[in-house]
């Protein structure tokens, strides 16, 4: 077997970690505005509030600026920052669950292994398109209705993130709203890339399943 190769910056992070390091403001600017966001919603998958949130991504930001000497480029920026903003939210304290007055979280913190859409939606075994949908989904048409609806369903959607329990809102958060990649969250959790899928799945799940009784 071989060994996989080590992580090396972009050329671009690489002018970007020179100039912050030479106290560039502005480089340290457009960091702040490319990511600031971000950290505060990391860190409000551990703290209570949004202005705890944004006190420890100050905190961030200051640890980041501080660690920057001995940052050895084994990861990119982002996943630095990342795992600054999550270890100092962490310490701030854990998110209260929420209570919410929908039937359908009942039993919503049970972990299953089920499939993360029900087989009875594909063609079977003896079906000449096995595997298939059974049937068509139905067209999403734009008119105000419809985006009424869409927001309302994107509500729902956020209340259901925030039940999960902790590692996996943070995986289904990263993956699913931020976009980072399988790798980007194994590094900056420090897990394994098999723990990241199926917490990853187990979350797809819970939220599919909160969503369908909704619906």
């Amino acid at each position: 077997m071989t060994a996989s190769p080590a992580f090396e910056l972009s050329p671009g992070e690489r002018e970007q970690l020179h100039a912050l390091r030479r106290g560039d403001e502005r480089a340290f600017e457009q960091l702040v505005a490319q990511y600031h966001g971000l950290l505060v919603r990391i860190a409000q998958i551990y703290v209570d509030d949004r202005v705890t949130a944004e006190e420890v991504a100050q905190d961030a930001w200051l640890g980041f600026l501080r660690g920057l000497n001995r940052f050895e480029g084994r990861s990119s920026l982002k996943t630095f920052l990342f795992t600054i903003v999550s270890n100092l939210a962490k310490t701030r304290g854990k998110r209260a669950k929420r209570s919410m007055p929908f039937s359908f979280f009942e039993q919503y913190d049970q972990d299953t292994d089920e499939p993360a859409v029900p087989e009875n939606r594909f063609r079977g075994a003896n079906d000449l398109h096995a595997g298939h949908w059974a049937t068509k989904p139905a067209p999403w048409n734009v008119d105000p209705e419809t985006n009424a609806l869409n927001t309302e369903l994107m509500r729902y959607v956020d209340m259901a993130v925030a039940m999960l329990p902790e590692q996996q809102r943070t995986v289904i958060t990263l993956r699913d709203i931020q976009g980072w990649s399988g790798e980007e969250v194994c590094n900056a959790l420090g897990i394994a890339e098999t723990n990241q899928r199926v917490l990853l799945h187990r979350a797809r799940s819970k939220v599919r399943r909160a969503l369908e009784d909704y619906l």
